[in-house]
């Protein structure tokens, strides 16, 4: 079994502000690869049947908000 080696602050200071800068660079991609390894996605017909749905309900938002616009639009005009 390795053992690890436990780096000071100083030893890190003296390895450069590039070759740090790289290691995070790559440790930050490589953590993403195993996320997205993790990922379960969705079938084709769930991604389907999401979008329907997501559309559907933008699509009732839209006139709901439209309709508010249109009454509120009709009591401003009584009131002025």
């Amino acid at each position: 079994m390795a053992e690890e080696v436990k780096v000071s602050k100083v030893e890190k200071k003296k390895e450069g502000f590039l070759k740090r800068a790289a290691g995070k660079f790559s440790k930050y991609f490589k953590d993403v690869k195993n996320e997205l390894k993790r990922v379960i996605w969705p079938t084709r017909s769930q991604l389907i049947n999401n979008t329907i749905t997501v559309l559907i309900l933008c699509f009732i938002v839209g006139v709901l908000i439209w309709l508010f616009d249109l009454g509120f639009g009709a009591l401003s005009s009584l009131i002025y």
